[in-house]
């Protein structure tokens, strides 16, 4: 019998698989800056502007593997294949970050620390601006996101109920901007009204609490996450050819990769940081859909292998790379002269055996431990 809250099976999409893998490696490179190598630095420079990218890829996704199914959807087994897809990574990450605690014992109030030891194995810990990075520096995307699939399964019920009217090419992409431009207004504010008080227009080491709530809080992603379920519903409704998808595709890489060799470092940060790029990462992503010279670039083996493991990279690499570097590793090894590429070599093999040997092991235990099973079907009883 079939699960009725499957996902209808669509054509994959390799190239986003792909597309993943190289936001992952600019974060990575964001966070542990290499040499300047040009001309990878521009984007390594500024990699915090992909975060808003995953999340509207998130949403894409999910929109686009579970739109057909949005009143049947079953919402537990939508929320249990989330946890056990992302939980085991998550918790291993604070296993490999228990060095973390000692600075976080070290610069917190004794009331942080517990409140932040209780919120973050819960993912709880992006409500509160000032806990958002504690422990796992990167866990409060999770966070987020906590809340995002938390609401997603309602959202397509809504949308199937009452808001059919808007599934239509046009108004899907006036909705998208709508969101867009609804989702840079905090930002805006905030570069206008300096709520901080800062000295100086923040960039990536200003601190502030309006700032982090900004940076790191459920709610600021919002618009993002809506805007990509409307371009996944989108993505559903548009008839191109895979030449015109090539065309769009090609546009929005020109474009993405100019900007970021021209003017992206002269953008305000915190209007980077809001997703001022978002159209433009809308339109590589609908053009990405196609099957055309672009879209096979970005489905290369390397990149499809290394994308299966995105998640387990982002997660772990933040704290194992403090951890190499807090233990002096590479030079007790007398390895140091290679780093930081042999950090980040580490980290991927880390990344692929996590994948395999804890992700998914985990993902079919828990599955297959607290799915709901269909119930017999009655036994006929024998003529007497």
């Amino acid at each position: 019998m079939s699960n009725p809250t499957a996902p209808a099976r669509k054509p994959p999409l390799p190239a986003l698989t792909g597309i993943r893998t190289v936001l992952a490696l600019n974060i990575v490179l964001f966070h542990f800056m290499p040499p300047p190598v040009w001309p990878f630095y521009p984007f390594a420079q500024n990699g915090f502007v992909f975060v808003g990218f995953f999340f509207l890829l998130s949403g894409f996704v999910l929109a686009y593997n579970y739109d057909e199914r949005s009143l049947t959807l079953n919402p537990r087994a939508f929320w249990l294949a989330r946890f056990a897809r992302l939980y085991p990574i998550y918790l291993l990450a604070l296993f490999v970050s228990f060095q973390m605690l000692q600075l976080e014992w070290r610069v917190r109030s004794h009331a942080e620390f517990l409140q932040g030891l209780l919120f973050t194995p819960l993912l709880l810990q992006a409500w509160h601006p000032k806990l958002a990075t504690f422990w796992n520096t990167v866990g409060w995307t999770l966070s987020c996101e906590l809340l995002l699939y938390g609401a997603f399964p309602w959202i397509l019920r809504i949308w199937a109920r009452r808001l059919g009217w808007l599934n239509t090419p046009r108004r899907l992409i006036a909705l998208f901007l709508a969101l867009w431009i609804a989702g840079m207004v905090p930002h805006a504010l905030y570069l206008l009204l300096n709520p901080d008080h800062l000295p100086a227009p923040p960039d990536r080491y200003s601190y502030g609490f309006w700032l982090r709530a900004l940076k790191y809080t459920p709610l600021a992603y919002l618009c993002m996450f809506l805007a990509g379920i409307t371009l996944g519903k989108l993505q559903l409704q548009l008839r191109l050819t895979h030449r015109q998808r090539f065309v769009i595709a090609a546009v929005g890489l020109v474009l993405i990769v100019t900007l970021f060799y021209t003017v992206v470092g002269r953008i305000p940060y915190i209007l980077l940081h809001g997703g001022l790029l978002l159209p433009l990462f809308a339109v590589l992503t609908i053009g990405l859909c196609g099957d055309h010279a672009i879209s096979s670039a970005f489905s290369v083996r390397p990149l499809l292998a290394i994308g299966e493991t995105t998640f387990c990279v982002y997660m772990l690499h933040f704290n194992t790379i403090n951890l190499f570097n807090n233990i002096h590793l590479w030079s007790r090894l007398h390895l140091e002269a290679f780093d930081p590429w042999i950090s980040y070599v580490a980290v991927l093999i880390l990344a692929y055996i996590a994948h395999h040997v804890v992700e998914n092991p985990a993902r079919r235990f828990l599955l297959n431990r607290f799915s709901a099973r269909p119930k017999p079907a009655p036994q006929a009883v024998p003529a007497g």
